[in-house]
């Protein structure tokens, strides 16, 4: 694994329907953008993390912080193209892995990158992905997105359905998704060349592009917890954990 050089490229977009500005939203009086930043930053296995995005005010307020950032296009269909175009802009080697660090997670676990990192021992992937054991009740809110997998634990179908369905009394479990990916530039390169795949518009999901073109997606379940945020709403119950973690610490330290 030492041989790897590994980019995180942060997708960060101004427009969102639920959410405009989303990345420019505080939280304990940073910029979401940039606690996710900081957060990835703990991984040592990431060579470099740049911030991507399509807009000057994000653009600008990373300079304020000293967050490498790179100027994309605002006509990206998903995360995906913009991490291509922002990898293209950087010069990275096509033999470096780009992981795909969203944008509007805050809290996300270092720990996670070192997860997807480690897929890549296994020569055969190209893609790899997290999910976690979810209840039921998050299996049917479709804001939340669920994974089947074959018995080598590469995805068959991500849906905002709950998968699988239990028609008869056999007892299984829900995979929730948690949206970050590691590819290795060639599959990268592979998805851009393809349009929008059916299932991707319908679903809302860029993932399934990389399915209906026959590019496997290796899942690592995860014990960790990330959460993402989607709407205003959600900005309360991010502080709220942050605030756990930073009582946490000063509990230890004093």
């Amino acid at each position: 694994m030492s041989e790897l050089n590994v980019i995180g490229i942060i997708p960060a977009r101004y427009g969102s329907s639920r959410f405009p500005g989303k990345p420019l939203a505080m939280i304990l009086n940073k910029p979401m953008f940039l606690h996710v930043y900081e957060r990835a930053m703990q991984c040592k296995r990431l060579h470099k993390v740049v911030l991507a995005t399509d807009h000057d005010e994000i653009y600008n307020r990373a300079k304020e912080f000293n967050v490498p950032v790179v100027m994309t296009a605002n006509t990206h269909n998903s995360g995906t193209d913009r991490v291509y175009e922002a990898a293209i802009r950087l010069g990275i080697s096509k033999k470096d892995i780009i992981v795909n660090i969203q944008g509007d997670e805050p809290i996300l676990d270092p720990k996670m990158i070192d997860e997807l990192i480690e897929c890549f021992s296994v020569p055969m992937v190209q893609v790899a992905t997290l999910a976690r054991k979810i209840c039921f009740e998050d299996a049917v809110n479709p804001n939340v997105v669920k994974v089947v997998l074959d018995n080598s634990s590469f995805a068959m179908y991500f849906s905002r359905s709950p998968i699988p369905y239990f028609i008869s009394d056999l007892k299984g479990e829900f995979l929730g998704h948690i949206g970050m990916y590691a590819y290795t530039f060639n599959a990268l390169e592979r998805f851009i060349q393809f349009p929008q795949s059916l299932l991707e518009k319908v679903e809302r999901l860029e993932q399934l592009r990389f399915l209906q073109n026959q590019i496997p997606i290796f899942v690592k379940r995860t014990e960790s917890f990330s959460y993402g945020v989607d709407t205003p709403e959600d900005l309360a119950k991010v502080e709220k954990i942050l605030r756990k973690e930073t009582c946490a610490c000063e509990q230890y330290w004093h």
